[in-house]
């Protein structure tokens, strides 16, 4: 059976890049977030400019470390650098790596009365972290 094309069948066809490319943009802003966001995040681990973090460090685990909270979050600043910087060169690796440790923040979280939003906030972190690794497939290293 023979295929009919019609010319607005032609317009359509020729813009089937369009799709690709707004999913290589999404890729993109992903990628750059991803990268500079737990870099910053880590810094400031250090130095408590944009926050006071030891505050999100539930009571549980603050006995776990025998009251070390600060030395805590420094170390969780080396993981999100580290996280950061492997989202630069490896997104479809470390994307997987800070979606994982968004997860053990939530979980944090969720230990900690008063912190729920930012749980919430960070599981939408947690889906953009994943959607970047998916997308890292198709557009990334």
């Amino acid at each position: 059976m023979a295929q009919v094309i019609h010319a607005g069948d032609a317009v359509r066809s020729a813009d089937v890049s369009a799709p690709v490319r707004h999913a290589y943009q999404a890729y993109q802003l992903l990628h750059f977030g991803f990268a500079i966001a737990p870099i910053v995040a880590g810094l400031d681990k250090f130095f408590n400019k944009l926050t006071e973090w030891d505050m999100y460090l539930a009571p549980f685990f603050a006995r776990m470390i025998g009251g070390h909270e600060s030395v805590c979050m420094e170390i969780a600043g080396v993981v999100e650098i580290i996280a950061g910087v492997g989202v630069i060169f490896k997104p479809r690796i470390f994307a997987y790596v800070v979606a994982a440790w968004l997860a053990c923040i939530i979980v944090n979280l969720l230990m900690v009365p008063g912190f729920y939003d930012i749980a919430l906030r960070d599981f939408g972190l947690l889906l953009g972290a994943l959607a970047l690794g998916r997308l890292s497939m198709e557009h990334g290293n």
